[in-house]
């Protein structure tokens, strides 16, 4: 079939938004109608040069990054399926997850979907099922999906291990959020964290990620959830999602946490920022009091090695650094669980689009995030008004 989708085919390039021709769905696979698709910071880090390889690297694991349609947020309605598909079915509601969980290896079978083993696939822009293409150029190119499922596109065929099953009352463009942003907020909260009642807890960085980890603080008990951002904007929206204080500097936040904890600090620090840098580790730290934990969430560049510590401080005071992808959460059970929090009037999906673009407007939106407008921006295909 003939549908359209936005391309990156090199570094610092914009998207190209393209016709395409796109596969029927080999077995294991389902073919998905998009209703849009959230404008994340990750594919972002595609156009820097953050998540990249060099020609030796992609040759070494076979891969080939560019040319790649984006988006890696987004949910749909199931069109057609692949033989062997039993989860899904055409006319089905879903949210794709941008790992894959298949169910079957070590860590989906212990509770840790969000390592799946497939996720070693993720920037290998191929399918899973069988490590070809279904996505192809005008010209016949193959076409890279970022995280085996390319959301910037009308239409997509992606395995069904990224497909979850969700109900059909529930609103296609806010239920795209969980995909990615919101679970991986909430999670690196609620799971990676583990914020308990009562607890002091600091967001580092109120983006996308940032804010819906505001709101899982807020929702586990939090009783101080301070929002640390450089953005007024987003400081001033933080309190919707249940911040109590927002600070515009670690020097404001380490005045506020002192005299709120009467100088223990912070319990937990989550760091959420659109860029992760090793030189915000050490300020993070120093937010947190004995035994206190912080989760770096924030994607950071591939090459980038260097992180300021104290190491003698993470010894004295038994802190803990700990890394998270996908808020620790489990895609399969998270994702329609916080939907339903969602239908209950707990969980806050609405006030996270601050602002709806066509796909043919993609570079508008993405300049808008740099800009610091969007909470979270969002391409709405043509078929979805």
């Amino acid at each position: 079939m003939k549908t359209r989708a936005a391309i990156l085919w090199e570094l610092d390039s914009p998207w190209s938004v393209e016709e395409i021709t796109l596969d029927p769905p080999k077995a294991g696979e389902v073919l998905i109608k998009l209703v849009g698709s959230g404008l994340c910071h990750s594919d972002e880090h595609l156009v820097t040069g953050d998540i990249s390889f060099t020609p030796e690297q992609e040759t070494e694991m076979g891969i080939q990054l560019f040319p790649i349609i984006g988006g890696h947020e987004g949910a749909g309605e199931v069109i057609e399926v692949g033989e062997g598909v039993t989860s899904v079915k055409p006319g089905d509601h879903v949210v794709l997850g941008f790992i894959p969980s298949c169910g079957r290896c070590p860590s989906c079978s212990t509770g840790n979907q969000n390592l799946c083993d497939l996720g070693e696939f993720l920037l290998a822009g191929k399918q899973v099922t069988d490590f070809t293409s279904r996505h192809h150029s005008s010209s016949g190119q193959d076409l890279g999906i970022m995280c085996c499922i390319g959301t910037f596109g009308e239409y997509t065929v992606c395995s069904e291990a990224s497909c979850i099953k969700i109900e059909p009352d529930i609103p296609l463009d806010k239920a795209a959020l969980v995909g990615c942003g919101v679970t991986t907020g909430w999670g690196s909260a609620t799971y990676a964290a583990d914020v308990k009642s009562g607890e002091t807890v600091v967001i580092v960085g109120c983006g996308g990620v940032g804010m819906n980890a505001v709101q899982g603080a807020a929702m586990a008990g939090a009783a101080h959830v301070i929002a640390l951002d450089t953005d007024e904007s987003k400081r001033e929206r933080a309190a919707t999602f249940g911040a109590t204080h927002a600070v515009g500097s670690f020097e404001e936040a380490t005045e506020l946490i002192g005299e709120l904890t009467y100088g223990a600090m912070a319990n937990k620090a989550i760091i959420t920022v659109g860029e992760g840098d090793g030189n915000l580790i050490a300020p993070t730290m120093a937010l947190i009091g004995k035994g206190g934990r912080t989760v770096h969430t924030s994607v950071a560049p591939i090459s980038d090695v260097d992180v300021q510590l104290s190491l003698f401080d993470l010894t004295l005071m038994q802190k803990e650094l700990v890394g998270s992808i996908f808020g620790s959460a489990n895609p399969r059970r998270d994702i329609p669980r916080l939907l339903r929090m969602y239908q209950e009037g707990s969980l806050k999906l609405d006030e996270l689009i601050t602002q709806t673009y066509t796909l043919d407007d993609i570079n508008v939106g993405y300049q808008d995030m740099r800009d610091g407008k969007n909470i979270r921006g969002m391409v709405m295909h043509s078929h979805a008004s």
